[in-house]
């Protein structure tokens, strides 16, 4: 099931801990999330013929855009953003928010609330398949020869012949896009736009992610 749900942009800060009054300490992910302005509004009765929301978050200056995003910003009656991101939400979403309307963090989330998180995980490079998919590798003694942190076999000879599409391999890894889910909210700071979240969020300090309402209920 797709999430519809409305979300913010937001900016990964690091993370640290508290203690809460029991005396339990909590690590969580602090996240910049937003202010975001509403850049765009789509609805599946329009031209575009899905619901959508169009978010910026994030200054950026002036002269590092072309003159059309320049005249989309303006239609928005906001500054200049670096980060514009689409978040497909639900008919009943889609019209209760307006072009150039800002949304808080305070306007979307509560302490208690389970919710997506959405990122860039961070690149690693290329890497073999003991780091990138936890493969044992092969034993030490009983003469293995420069081979312990090999694959071993890929595929057969006769019957497929080939070796299997997704087959796991050495490649690149990380760097690709993210979401670590029902993550709780655990405190929210509604003049610095911060929130805390328990556990940990993909990417590195400083990058991009996207909250959401969680899509699956936890017991």
């Amino acid at each position: 099931m797709a999430n519809e749900s409305m979300g913010l942009l937001g900016r990964k800060l690091g993370m640290t801990q508290f203690f809460r009054d029991d005396g339990e300490v909590v690590a969580v992910t602090l996240i910049e999330a937003g202010p975001c302005p509403v850049l765009q509004v789509k609805t599946e009765d329009g031209s575009d013929g899905y619901n959508a929301v169009q978010l910026g978050f994030g200054d950026q200056k002036e002269h590092r855009i072309n003159k059309p995003e320049k005249g989309h910003f303006d239609k928005a009656g906001v500054s200049v953003k670096r980060a514009v991101k689409e978040i497909r939400v639900s008919k009943d979403k889609a019209s209760s928010v307006e072009r150039g309307q800002t949304l808080k963090v305070s306007d979307i989330f509560e302490v208690g609330q389970r919710v997506d998180v959405t990122g860039t995980s961070k690149g690693r490079g290329f890497a073999g398949v003991m780091k990138r998919y936890h493969f044992a590798g092969f034993i030490r003694t009983h003469g293995t020869h420069e081979f312990f942190r090999h694959g071993g076999s890929i595929g057969t000879r006769l019957t497929p012949g080939m070796v299997l599409k997704g087959k796991k391999m050495p490649g690149h890894m990380g760097n690709v896009k993210t979401t670590v889910q029902n993550l709780a909210v655990e405190r929210i700071d509604e003049e610095r736009n911060l929130i805390m979240v328990r556990g940990g969020v993909p990417g590195p300090n400083g990058g991009l992610v996207i909250l959401r309402d969680a899509v699956k209920s936890t017991k």
